[in-house]
This record gives C-alpha cells, structure tokens and sequence, in this order.
C-alpha cells in the first residue's frame, strides 16, 4: 500500500493531493492543514467525487495531527504563505523557513523513511534548509520547481509552434525564480525535431522570456500564486518516485560536484525512482549555458546566506 502526505490544503497542496487521488497514483492520500476543518472539508469534496470519477483512493484530511501520516512513503510540503502580485518568491523566506523547518521534522517523526518533496518558496532555498535541517541523505529531498519550470516552457514553445504540448519537449534548470531559471532552449524538440530550426531567434528568445515570468504572469492576473500547474508537477515527481518510472525530471537536488556546483540545491536533470534521486544527468552544457548556470547559482546562494541570518540554519 502507497501513502502519501501532501502538507498545507491550499490551493497547491489541495490540487496536488486531488491529482493524486484521480490518477490512482497513491493508495492513500493524506492532507494536513494548520486551519480547522480545511483538509478534512477538501478531503470530503474529494471523495464526493469518487462514484462520478471512478476511483477508489483513500483521502484522509486532518488538522495539524501528524500522527495520521504516520508511514508515509512521499510526503509533499507545500506550506507557507502564497506570492501575491509584485512579491517575489525570495521575500517569502523569513516566514516560510520557520514553517517548513517545522513541518518536515514533524513529518519525519512519523515517517523517519519517507522522501521529501518541497514545493514552498523560495523553492531552491526551501529544499536546502529541509536538506540541512533534518540532515537526510541528498536523494531523498527534491524540490519541485524544474517540473513546472519545464511545462511552462513546453506551454510556451507549443503556442509558438501552434502544437499541442505532449509533442513538445522542452527543459528549465537553474534556480526556481524569474531571473534564475535557464530554459534550454538549444536542446528543445517538437516531434524529435529541434524547436530552434522551426524558429526563429527572436521568437525563441520570447517563448524563453515568457517562461521565465510564467508564476509572474499568472499571479498577476490571479492576484495570488497559480495551483493547477504547481499541483500537477508536484504530483508527477511523486508519482515517478512511488511507481518507480525513473523519468529524468528537471528538479532541485543537492550537488557536490556536479555541474561545478558544491553545497546547493538547485535544479537539473535527475532521475527519480523508487529511492528519490538516482541519478542526476549530464545535459554537457555549452559555454552560454554553463555561464547561465553559474549566475544562477550564485544567486540561489545568496537567498541561501539569509538562513544564517535568521538563524534557521
């Protein structure tokens, strides 16, 4: 039997627990929310659905009870307090490293084995302090942000190709922020074709720029964070961890070494199976990229330097 926790029942936490669900990903899906009667209501509206639908998950909501996660095999964080428009995801640090910090040692206490997803902004950030915090072993915390990243971008790519996206393919890496996510936009393919022959530059160079803003763009015309992308990336990494898939997914993992990188999580290739992280891909990055990447890192690093001075490392 497969048993998930997705913490916080907000618009993320309850898309990615209600795709779970649907999909038959997990036998049992947990949600857990600090507000009174806001897991166990969603988690009601869920199973109302189950005779319409057609499946038969377990959806168990509970109100800050983490014994009832007890056994987890993945548990997904999403808590926090969500974007709002003009906000950036870095300026949610201060309040959200206290959270999250609380929440996965909680989790851990109930399911000392189980993997770690962290979706919680500043993602890159989130996923270093989870990593550090309860001192884990590398593959088993993965931050969630290179999924979306990467849909985003095949989004983008498949309206500029007038295409539908499941014959796009396309990759984010880089950090989880407007300015630090490095859509791949050499290696991009539309049929196995290379996006970037069908093209031209300037396009390309929009599909890019228009990625890079995508969670921008969307809290701006909905005054808050997006949910249904997020939830849905959350819940294919997951489901590539219980079902053993091994699918390479863009995601914020830990480095010590690769792509010249050390003491950083951050996003790029990685498999992930039944053990979390199984292996993280070489995509042998050009001079631009490689340059792209190094930017990047430094400035996950120094959203990274404000843990210290919180003191929540």
């Amino acid at each position: 039997m497969t048993k998930v926790t997705v913490v916080g029942a907000g618009n993320v936490g309850a898309t990615c627990a209600n795709v779970l669900a649907f999909n038959k990903i997990a036998d049992e899906v947990v949600m857990l929310d600090v507000k009174e009667g806001v897991a166990e209501g969603k988690a009601m509206d869920m199973l109302q659905t189950t005779q319409t639908l057609g499946f038969e998950t377990k959806v168990v909501g509970v109100t800050n009870d983490y014994s009832k996660t007890a056994q987890s095999d993945v548990v997904v964080i999403t808590s926090g307090i969500p974007r709002k428009p003009g906000m950036t995801r870095e300026e949610l640090i201060g309040t959200n490293a206290n959270i999250v910090k609380s929440v996965a040692e909680s989790l851990l206490k109930y399911s000392p084995n189980a993997i770690i997803v962290v979706i919680s902004n500043p993602m890159d950030t989130m996923t270093y302090l989870t990593l550090k915090a309860t001192g884990l072993p590398k593959n088993r915390v993965i931050g969630m942000g290179g999924a979306l990243d990467s849909s985003r971008f095949k989004y983008y790519l498949s309206q500029a190709l007038n295409v539908n996206p499941v014959q796009v393919d396309g990759t984010v890496i880089g950090g989880h922020g407007d300015t630090t996510m490095i859509p791949l936009k050499r290696l991009a393919t539309y049929n196995g074709v290379a996006v970037s022959t069908i093209l031209d530059a300037d396009t390309l160079d929009k599909v890019v720029a228009n990625t890079m803003v995508g969670g921008a763009t969307l809290t701006g015309l909905l005054g808050t964070s997006a949910w249904y992308a997020p939830g849905a990336a959350g819940a294919y990494v997951v489901e590539s961890i219980v079902r053993d898939y091994k699918r390479i997914i863009p995601s914020c993992v830990y480095l010590e070494g690769e792509y010249g990188q050390k003491d950083i999580c951050i996003g790029v290739p990685a498999v992930l199976g039944r053990n979390g992280v199984e292996k993280i891909v070489d995509y042998q990055l050009n001079v631009e990229e490689k340059a792209l990447f190094e930017k990047s890192a430094e400035a996950v690093r120094k959203t990274n330097d404000v843990l210290k001075e919180i003191k929540a490392l």
